[in-house]
């Protein structure tokens, strides 16, 4: 059986991620359901409709874009499993990289694009892999019995966060980028997950439970500080960080279903930026160049 992973289907892992580039000409890329199976979506902050960029039968999930702007890798199930495909930034040219009978999900970029961490159960439980971002070629970094999953990297490509249940619940992680030295960030009791860090590195925005909903926290890059930036009793999940920091793209289900929300980085300003019946969710910032 098929387990599809992210925010609204299952809270145990969620995704989103950010490209490096001048959010003033960026786009959200993101994925939705509004055409009966999830695809893949882009939608240009300047204005106009969002673009279906995959268009395809199968079930298209948890975009991330290249750092260049021109890539964007994301999960699909167009065979019996899911695995990690990357495509041009418009769409075009779909290669599927890691081809194998397991479930790989959540592709996250490496600041110099040479790089795609994932989260895959080609083991016996789902663990973070990296790979060369054009041929492949994963490589175990956590190698523990405890379930791994939605891996981001640091700004500069020197660490990896993630989400683990090492310790009995979801807690974020941080790990050297070839797997050594895993830190527990959170150590709650409650839900935490997804994180994101800052373009200057010195902040990681995450979803938690920890006020009895999903809500986006950031906290300071060593765990100190978490702070809500939400506070709304609707589920909140997938922060995503703008290129220039000053942002935070996330989903939430404020109005009924899930949209792509835009807030100032300390939680005010908040613009809704999808309106759709369908559900929209795990947001991604792509550079228009």
């Amino acid at each position: 059986m098929r387990r599809i992973v992210f925010l609204f289907s299952a809270l145990a892992v969620m995704v989103g991620a950010g490209c490096e580039s001048e959010s003033k000409s960026s786009a959200l890329v993101f994925m939705s359901k509004r055409e009966q199976n999830f695809e893949i979506y882009r939608l240009d902050l300047a204005g106009g409709k969002p673009v279906n960029l995959t268009n395809n039968l199968a079930i298209d999930i948890l975009p991330d874009c290249s750092p260049d702007g021109e890539k964007i890798a994301f999960a699909a199930a167009r065979g019996v499993w899911f695995d990690i495909f990357v495509m041009d930034a418009d769409g075009a040219n779909p290669l599927n990289l890691t081809r194998h009978k397991s479930h790989e999900e959540h592709p996250a970029w490496s600041p110099d694009g040479k790089k795609i961490a994932f989260g895959s159960d080609r083991g016996s439980n789902y663990e973070i892999y990296a790979m060369d971002a054009d041929e492949g070629n994963p490589v175990n970094l956590t190698q523990h019995e405890g379930y791994d999953v939605a891996p981001a990297w640091s700004p500069d490509g020197a660490k990896i966060a993630f989400m683990s249940k090492r310790d009995g619940n979801a807690e974020i992680y941080v790990m050297d980028a070839d797997g050594a030295n895993p830190i527990n960030l959170t150590h709650h009791p409650k839900f935490d997950s997804h994180a994101a860090w800052s373009p200057d590195g010195a902040k990681i925005a995450f979803v938690s439970k920890r006020d009895d909903n999903a809500e986006i926290y950031v906290m300071d890059a060593d765990g100190a500080n978490p702070i809500n930036l939400t506070h709304h009793p609707a589920m909140d999940g997938a922060p995503a960080w703008s290129p220039d920091g000053a942002k935070i793209a996330f989903v939430s289900k404020r109005d009924g279903n899930a949209e792509i929300y835009v807030m100032d980085a300390d939680g005010t300003n908040l613009v809704r930026m999808t309106h759709s019946p369908a559900i929209d969710d795990s947001p991604a910032w792509l550079s228009l160049r």
